[in-house]
């Protein structure tokens, strides 16, 4: 394994500034780290090798010519399949958007590019993002790299499983009721949902309108702060875009970093968010990551959010409402699969297609939405699921009044085996109790590792929520809690794993010296492979 893709973001960049690599070498490591280990873990649908390798070169030789570029102008990133590219597929991983190239890109893959970041390609994700394990997919599954058996998170396993898995420094995801987060909470790896409307959703492909927001997945809180700052900002394009000048988030997480104290900050730990039902392993670690922040000088209480215990029924409904209303546009008609029979009129054309291009929790989503919507049914079901997300956020206001942030979990076990929920629609959903309420709500979230589960050696997350709007004290805090973490470990979680091999993984994690995380691993100490 290259010692390069071992680098953060950060690094890579200041590396690249000072001349000591090249954006080309830089690229060409993770597209060769791709072509490695990705048959194994399936974190890509699209990988843009050639293309990701020319823009290396144009990087290099503008920087050689003294162009003014980027502070991450050369460093390579993953983006999620549910992002428009002009020069790559985009297909949410559906069959009805099979080899769809869009004439445009999203307003946060421009800005990356106008940044000069390089794109590696597309990563797999749940179809149309409905799923909580990437199992959704049309083209297959992405597998956890800490276990090949295991999922890796969803709907944004792809990024997760990519950043985790060494293929890319960053990438891109979207967030819908978890799917940043949750991924990132089981794959060892960093997730942040900004505030809704905070990052514009131009060019995403829409899942549910009033929830969806687009945000960086990394192995570093300063790596995502940095692509924060990239993305971020008011997009004319996007009706719902802030037009707030914001802080920098890379400033807020150094800061963070340096000061490693939580002094004067107020935690309220969401006591609906930490119940029956969770894991032992997980819980254990949340209590030891509530003991370092409470240690570093944070004041925890327990806070109340009654409400939230209703949010996951009315997420249920409220998102198969908009995603029946955003997915009527693949009719077959304009753009995307068409299945076309001689005779047939092109209600029975748009039925044969929608049957052959959409996997079957799209339909179970599909139908239950246009249920919800229907005549008779919308102020029972849509309309009561709309007054209880209200109640949601008063019961963040009611909390944000007492706190300066709320934390919890990020999802209630660790990755569990492929297979095991692909068929159990109800247990699938759970998997997002804890972080549905902030999509409910539009406040920002982040979510980063804070250990491996006694029980079985895999990531925990802890899920850190502020008030809308401050996003920057995301960063703050979570820099704070990884580097009490990373003193005590020797280095990020993901860079101390030892050789995941054997039974475990077949693949090389980049092992560096220093003390292993506290859990139990079932791997061999010195990264043998077994």
């Amino acid at each position: 394994m290259s010692e390069l893709i071992r680098w953060s973001a950060a690094e890579l960049a200041e590396r690249l500034t000072a001349g000591d690599v090249s954006s080309v070498e830089a690229v060409r490591a993770h597209v060769d780290r791709i072509a490695e280990v990705d048959p194994d873990v399936h974190a890509f649908l699209h990988v843009a090798g050639d293309a990701a390798l020319a823009r290396a070169e144009q990087i290099d030789r503008q920087r050689a010519d003294g162009a003014e570029l980027g502070p991450l102008a050369g460093v390579p990133i993953a983006i999620k399949d549910v992002l428009c590219t002009k020069d790559m597929p985009s297909t949410a991983a559906s069959r009805i958007l099979e080899g769809w190239i869009p004439p445009y890109d999203a307003t946060p893959v421009a800005r990356l590019r106008a940044a000069g970041l390089v794109p590696l390609g597309k990563t797999n994700m749940d179809e149309f993002a409905m799923g909580s394990s990437t199992e959704h997919s049309a083209y297959g599954p992405t597998r956890n790299p800490w276990d090949l058996t295991r999922i890796p998170g969803g709907s944004g396993g792809g990024s997760a499983a990519a950043v985790a898995a060494f293929e890319a420094p960053v990438a891109l995801g979207s967030d819908t009721g978890g799917s940043i987060r949750q991924p990132a909470a089981v794959t060892g790896s960093v997730g942040v949902k900004p505030t809704y409307g905070g990052v514009s959703r131009f060019g995403a492909i829409a899942l549910a309108s009033s929830l969806d927001q687009v945000g960086p997945v990394s192995r570093a809180v300063l790596d995502a702060a940095l692509i924060h700052d990239v993305i971020g900002g008011h997009d004319p394009l996007d009706a719902t875009s802030i037009p707030d000048a914001w802080p920098s988030m890379a400033a807020a997480a150094r800061e963070g970093a340096a000061s490693g104290s939580l002094a004067g900050v107020r935690v309220g730990v969401v006591r609906q968010l930490n119940g029956d039902g969770f894991q032992a392993g997980v819980r254990q670690r949340f209590a030891e990551a509530l003991e370092r922040m409470a240690a570093a000088g944070a004041e925890v209480v327990e806070v109340e959010a009654p409400n939230f215990e209703h949010a996951i029924s009315a997420y249920y409904l409220i998102l198969p409402a908009e995603a029946s209303s955003n997915l009527a546009k693949y009719d077959s008609v304009r753009f995307g699969l068409r299945v076309e029979q001689a005779g047939s009129t092109t209600e029975q054309m748009m039925a044969r297609s929608r049957e052959a291009g959409f996997g079957p929790e799209v339909k179970r989503r599909i139908i239950l939405g246009t249920y919800a919507l229907s005549a008779g049914y919308y102020d029972a079901y849509y309309g009561s699921a709309q007054q209880v997300r209200t109640l949601v956020q008063r019961d963040f206001d009611a909390a944000f009044e007492q706190v300066d942030v709320l934390v919890s979990p990020s999802t209630p076990t660790t990755a569990f085996p492929l297979g095991q929920k692909v068929d159990d629609p109800m247990a699938m959903y759970l998997n997002d109790v804890t972080t549905i309420p902030a999509n409910l709500a539009g406040v920002p979230g982040m979510g980063l590792p804070i250990g491996l589960a006694p029980e079985d050696g895999l990531p925990v997350g802890l899920q850190i929520m502020a008030p809308a709007r401050q996003d920057a004290r995301l960063y703050r805090v979570g820099a704070v809690v990884e580097a009490l973490l990373e003193a005590e470990w020797g280095g990020p979680l993901l860079a101390q794993a030892p050789q995941l091999g054997g039974t475990r993984s077949p693949l090389q994690f980049a092992a560096t010296p220093g003390t292993a995380p506290a859990a139990g691993t079932g791997t061999e100490p010195d990264g043998g492979t077994r």
